[in-house]
């Protein structure tokens, strides 16, 4: 992979400022999902949807951000074979479920906006559960599809990305 900075001391801020960034997301997505789950009055529709939306944005952040801190932290700028799969298939995931959550959350505020007598029967709670299985599955199918079809390619440009993380654009690049 490709490191941020060569020098030791940039390598060593560069850990430090995303841990802190890294764990503000944390802190941040951690307090929506804790209050949501516990307060009772926020079992909405919107607000179920943020739950999702929260948890998917763990996963995204912690999909990509602690392999770069470690490899900052511990001058290296390796990952195997598998672990840059497993690093592109969950990154595709979250991703795609995460757009997929937004446009289903643009909906919502759409029904609420411009038909708020039909919201709850547009937007019951089975409804709203269907939508967010339907994005978790869009996403699960979208990152199946395309980590197998990157990653059934045979590699004959060498093995160094040219980029922090593994991303299909760069693995296309060294296939054959």
């Amino acid at each position: 992979l490709l490191a941020f900075a060569d020098t030791r001391e940039l390598q060593l801020l560069h850990f430090g400022l995303f841990l802190g960034i890294y764990l503000a997301a944390l802190l941040a997505n951690g307090l929506i999902i804790t209050t949501i789950a516990c307060d009772r009055r926020l079992h909405t529709a919107m607000y179920f949807f943020l739950l999702n939306l929260s948890v998917l944005d763990l996963g995204s952040i912690s999909t990509i951000v602690p392999k770069s801190m470690a490899n900052s932290l511990w001058d290296t700028r390796d990952i195997s074979y598998a672990g840059c799969a497993a690093q592109l298939f969950f990154y595709m995931f979250f991703l795609t479920a995460e757009f997929c959550l937004l446009t289903i959350m643009a909906y919502d505020r759409y029904v609420a906006i411009c038909k708020p007598l039909h919201y709850g029967t547009l937007l019951g709670s089975r409804a709203c559960v269907h939508m967010a299985a339907a994005a978790w599955g869009s996403g699960f199918l979208n990152a199946l599809l395309h980590t197998a079809n990157t990653f059934s390619l045979p590699l004959c440009q060498g093995n160094a990305l040219d980029q922090f993380f593994c991303e299909i654009p760069q693995i296309l690049k060294l296939s054959c």
